[in-house]
């Protein structure tokens, strides 16, 4: 695998679902107020990034991405790249994490982590195609690069430039309102 840019990657702050725990995957809620000042911590700390070296953003079309990054970017243009959106989560989409240990216990007793309940959803996207779909635009970048998105894509994101296999890319946090900055293979945080 070849080495990928700099990528400075912001996950969508808190939103309604979030806080209900409740699948989002492709469908969409509203920003909470924690997840709007989420997105003011992330404005804070990729001012001097935007200022200084004028990156190029990619943002998820779905909206808590879009409006995380009007707030996050601040003046700066961004294009939004359909490849960036959430795992789609196929019958789990809508249904609380309590919802889908009730109605599907087979799945829900054979899971440990959001990442790997998510990619076992009956009709979902799956491990494979999102992996694919993240390695196909990682690849596609030529320059340093602002990704704006969502928590478990981010984990496969963060996992591929670290070279992580499948569990530990699961393991990984999933912090709102900091930036995660991934370069020559290693993660650091901004907070």
């Amino acid at each position: 695998m070849r080495d990928f840019p700099k990528i400075w990657f912001l996950r969508h702050g808190q939103t309604e679902w979030n806080a209900e725990q409740r699948v989002q995957g492709q469908l969409e809620s509203d920003l909470t107020e924690l997840g709007i000042a989420h997105a003011h911590r992330q404005a804070e700390l990729m001012a001097p990034i935007l200022r200084d070296q004028r990156p190029p953003c990619l943002v998820s079309p779905l909206r808590r991405a879009q409006h995380t990054a009007r707030i996050a970017l601040g003046e700066q243009s961004f294009v939004t790249e359909p490849a960036l959106a959430e795992v789609y989560a196929g019958q789990f989409q809508g249904l609380t994490l309590q919802e889908i240990a009730a109605r599907y216990p087979e799945i829900d007793a054979r899971v440990d982590t959001h990442l790997d309940l998510f990619c076992a959803a009956p009709e979902g996207e799956g491990f494979a195609a999102l992996h694919d779909r993240i390695l196909g635009l990682l690849q596609r970048l030529e320059a340093p690069t602002v990704l704006v998105a969502h928590g478990l894509l981010g984990q496969v994101v963060r996992g591929l430039i670290c070279g992580l296999e499948r569990d530990e890319m699961a393991a990984l946090p999933n912090e709102q309102g900091c930036v995660y900055v991934l370069e020559e293979g290693r993660e650091t945080v901004l907070r």
